[in-house]
């Protein structure tokens, strides 16, 4: 198709009166789908994720004798069962055949040829999505298998890749095929992806694929499918029968479609959109549903929020934790009219975005001039907390209190909740002279953040040191001085309360002074839970302890040794008294054998700037990553990164948080005792002033690498935490280095040497 057709694809062209609402779209204008699309892109992702981690299968040999059990077992197996025209018999082959089968039939003409070549019929899959019946599927084929092939193990019982000892490869072609789609999870590994809003929403863009296809299939030469699209295609593909059955009438068009491995041009990309906003006048692309191909000359940035499915969140177990839950958004602009040259005032215009709520300081611009009236543009792509509430959409004029001011000319706001209710998950609305769509993808649980904030000193039952306590208690002692630190959630919620003890004796008003404990005798302790306060921000911790850190004797080989509550034990040893580079940790766990823990100096893994290669200055920054490792991650998973200068940490669900939060305070504790310093800024003992909730929420806006901005202080803020930590936690950064000097502390609360180790004489 030539750029003047391109062109010519502009709302007001004639050929554009037929357009559709997407959904609106229905099986009479395209083609009956016999399958459940929904259910069955559920299964096909969680298999893909399961071979995905199962190392074992990836290996060369493995492949090859599962290549030859299909071919040899299975596919005979199968054919003999099934009755050509009827449904598929409910039989399940193991998982190596099952990951061949699946492979082959994404290559629908191969397979179909191989199928009636060998066998003269067309072979299919049963539609199984229940894993009561999977299972049941999986033991009947079995019992099958293994009386009619007594002496083929139904297991693939190859152990060795030792190349000696490779089987015969007879089927170079299929082995490719499955080499290719080895890594085809990492396209469909974002949670979300499995969420079923997301789920009917992609089929239903994918029967506006195929509609498209059949209007425009003469005229186009290749279609680029959009991934959640593409999903729907492989899913579809991966039933071979009903893929047949069903694109009878359009497997010529077929061909057109752009394979997920293919190169593809930034040209037909453009071809396929121009086609689509031609069909339902609305952006192609969505949040969850970009374009996955391999383009020339194009590299698609690497998304900034590391998502992954959580089996299971282990915090459920503290109430004072509540989940984090995180959307992709993205919102598209296109002109209404053509914008004219001679009016300078329309030009100057410009569109802003701000959150409903939280972040207020954010605002992010796009001019008039850079949309387009025939043909839509992506204006910002972004993660937002669900908290956040939605996005309200300004269109601003010049002028104002001030020359270089602007005005609030009217506004459109688009709810999370009301996209959530939307077909497709899209809302499309007008402003002024522009049209603006707004995308999201469903809610899911994203990683815990938590930072740990100064707050006063307390006595051994847990009460600050005041005289507001002391009345309370009629005046009788306080006993013990612990510094305390309480935890935040990534909403400002009080979650833990964090006390380490420093010191014994009694306090009453100009009586006794507090007495420093040994080392081996400060305790750090987890409580959960939020201050009973009795006046403003004077208060009680709570009383429930859910987590210890003690300090024990220590190895020979190592300098310092903390033994937790939930039965580990960290070492931890150092190369230099005057900088962190050096540190060394050891973590013994009481797990099971079959899997292993190491904490790593520096971000590590999905935190790790690949641009970059800063382990070592990063490690003096005070990020450390802990990775787990087990039978099905030998590699290593990073499940915590954690900052103990900053006491900020962020955690998977399926991570301990009080675990993380002890090995940040006693890496902190350590250091500050080799060094002699201050660190972390231990030894403050007040609560510092906080920024207004929602001014600056750290983390609750993320953008994508294509729309942060090139200059301004938002760009500081709308990255992930840990690429520019301490600016992201400035609202009490900037409290510590300003206002520290200037604190003066009571007798009540001691000196700073009673918090230094050892005893103070």
């Amino acid at each position: 198709m030539s750029k003047q057709t391109l062109n010519d694809m502009s709302p007001s062209s004639s050929t554009a009166t037929t357009v559709r609402s997407l959904s609106e779209i229905s099986e009479t204008e395209t083609v009956h789908i016999g399958v459940d699309l929904v259910s069955a892109a559920r299964r096909n992702i969680g298999f893909l994720r399961s071979v995905y981690e199962c190392h074992w299968l990836h290996r060369r040999a493995t492949i090859i004798e599962a290549i030859r059990r299909y071919e040899e077992v299975w596919m005979p197996l199968i054919s003999n069962l099934t009755v050509e025209g009827s449904t598929p018999p409910m039989v399940l082959p193991p998982f190596d055949v099952e990951w061949v089968w699946f492979c082959h039939t994404l290559n629908p003409v191969g397979y179909r040829n191989y199928c009636e070549s060998r066998f003269s019929k067309q072979i299919g899959k049963a539609a199984i999505f229940n894993e009561e019946n999977e299972e049941y599927a999986v033991m009947s084929c079995k019992q099958i298998w293994v009386q009619r092939y007594s002496s083929e193990p139904f297991e693939n019982e190859v152990e060795s890749d030792d190349s000696e000892n490779l089987p015969l490869l007879r089927n170079e072609e299929l082995f490719n095929e499955v080499e290719k789609q080895k890594l085809l999870y990492t396209k469909f590994s974002e949670p979300y992806l499995c969420e079923l809003m997301h789920l009917i929403a992609a089929r239903q863009r994918y029967k506006g694929f195929l509609y498209m296809m059949q209007r425009f299939g003469d005229e186009c030469f290749r279609f680029v499918p959009a991934l959640d699209i593409l999903l729907m295609l492989l899913t579809h593909q991966s039933y071979p029968s009903v893929y047949a059955e069903d694109m009878k009438e359009m497997w010529g068009y077929m061909g057109k479609v752009v394979g997920l491995w293919e190169t593809v041009k930034e040209e037909e990309i453009e071809e396929t959109k121009k086609l689509w906003e031609r069909s339902f006048e609305q952006p192609y692309e969505k949040a969850g549903g970009g374009i996955a191909m391999e383009m020339d000359k194009v590299t698609l940035a690497k998304p900034p929020i590391y998502w992954e499915v959580s089996d299971f969140d282990v915090n459920t177990a503290y109430k004072c934790m509540i989940p984090r839950f995180l959307l992709e958004v993205c919102v598209f602009m296109r002109l209404n009219a053509p914008m004219k040259a001679t009016n300078a005032d329309t030009k100057h215009n410009f569109l802003r975005l701000r959150m409903l709520r939280c972040h207020r300081e954010l605002k992010l611009d796009k001019s008039i001039a850079d949309f387009s009236y025939n043909s839509w543009r992506k204006a910002w792509h972004l993660y937002c907390e669900f908290g956040t509430k939605g996005l309200t959409v300004e269109f601003r004029g010049r002028g104002g209190r001030c020359f270089k001011g602007s005005k609030l000319l009217s506004s459109m706001v688009f709810c999370w909740n009301d996209l959530l209710r939307a077909p497709t998950i899209t809302l499309a609305r007008e402003i002024e002279q522009v049209r603006v769509a707004a995308s999201i993808t469903p809610p899911v649980q994203a990683p815990y953040l938590l930072k740990c904030v100064p707050d006063r000193v307390t006595d051994d039952s847990g009460a600050m040191i005041s005289d507001v306590i002391l009345k309370l208690n009629n005046y009788r002692p306080q006993k013990g001085r612990w510094l305390s630190r309480t935890v935040l959630d990534h909403a400002g919620r009080e979650c833990f309360v964090v006390r380490i003890r420093v010191a014994g004796g009694f306090w009453r008003r100009g009586a006794e002074t507090p007495r420093a404990v040994n080392w081996d005798e400060r305790v750090t302790e987890i409580r959960e839970g939020s201050w009973s306060y009795v006046a403003e921000s004077i208060g009680k911790a709570p009383e429930k302890v859910v987590g210890t850190a003690t300090p024990k004797e220590s190895p020979d080989q190592w300098q310092a040794a903390w033994q937790f509550s939930t039965g580990d034990e960290l070492l931890i040893n150092w190369g230099s008294s005057t900088s962190s580079s050096g540190l060394e940790f050891c973590l013994k766990t009481q797990q099971s054998s079959d899997s292993s823990v190491m904490l790593l100096r520096g971000r590590r893994m999905q935190y790790r700037n690949e641009t970059e290669n800063k382990v070592v200055e990063e490690a003096d920054d005070g990020f450390v990553t802990l990775v787990r490792f087990t039978e099905d991650n030998p590699t290593g998973r990073a499940t915590a990164l954690l900052n103990w200068k900053l006491l900020v940490v962020e955690l998977l669900p399926e991570e301990d948080a009080v675990f993380v939060l002890l090995l940040c305070l006693s890496i902190l504790r350590t250091v500050s005792d080799v060094t002699k310093e201050d660190v972390g800024k231990l030894l403050i003992r007040r609560r510092l002033k906080e920024a207004k909730l929602g001014a600056r929420d750290w983390g609750s806006v993320v953008l994508h690498p294509s729309s942060l901005p090139s200059t301004g202080i938002n760009s500081l803020y709308l990255q992930p935490w840990y690429l520019n930590a301490y600016k992201a936690m400035a609202q009490h950064e900037d409290e510590i280095i300003t206002r520290q000097p200037a604190f003066k502390y009571s007798p009540a609360e001691g000196g700073d040497m009673l918090y230094k180790r050892g005893i103070i004489t």
